[in-house]
């Protein structure tokens, strides 16, 4: 498995997932799924291009509770190895490591249902870290649940430290939460 730039070459098979059901957003699920076919209907260059986006001006981002807030600046990797099984994200605030409240974490990253247990979202954080660091970041937080313990190991396994126990927002469902710190090196 590899990390490939997202493509109009690539993109039947991501659009196979997204009919599956699979969707990035592990909080609003299959609506962020239909809303990403019906934006890859509208105009499928418009939504690959939109995956690399280094400058959002006037772009939003829709929370689970329907509420919109500024894009950050953020990079999609698709997971591929013959075909699409996964995704990881990159997202950050220029000049900065923090990050607006809406935004739990610099990275996310998800593999889909029949592809995981295979180490592809270890291999898809360490593959990213490097580019992390070419963004100007010196580490990352990555979030995860208390009970995915298959989540703790990913980052674990990529230099993770605990740094927190919180409650996420009420308005993306006011769960616990576990706050890793990734420090990023410019070596890796």
């Amino acid at each position: 498995m590899h990390l490939v730039w997202p493509s109009a070459e690539r993109l039947p098979s991501y659009v196979a997932a997204l009919q599956q059901g699979r969707s990035a957003d592990n909080i609003r699920g299959v609506a962020a799924a239909e809303e990403e076919l019906l934006e890859i209907s509208a105009d499928p260059a418009v939504f690959i291009a939109g995956l690399v986006d280094r400058n959002p001006v006037e772009r939003v981002v829709t929370l689970a509770d329907g509420s919109k807030v500024p894009r950050l600046p953020s990079c999609r990797r698709w997971l591929w190895d013959g075909e699409f099984c996964g995704v990881i994200g990159l997202r950050w605030q220029a000049g900065t490591h923090e990050l607006p409240p809406h935004c739990l974490g610099h990275i996310g990253y998800s593999v889909v249902p029949w592809k995981k247990r295979q180490g592809y979202a270890t291999s898809a954080l360490r593959q990213l870290l490097p580019e992390v660091h070419a963004e100007g970041l010196q580490y990352v937080e990555v979030t995860t649940d208390p009970d995915n313990l298959a989540s703790q190991h990913v980052i674990l396994s990529n230099g993770g430290v605990l740094v927190e126990q919180f409650h996420r927002p009420a308005e993306m469902g006011g769960t616990p939460g576990l706050r890793y710190r990734i420090n990023v090196r410019a070596d890796i």
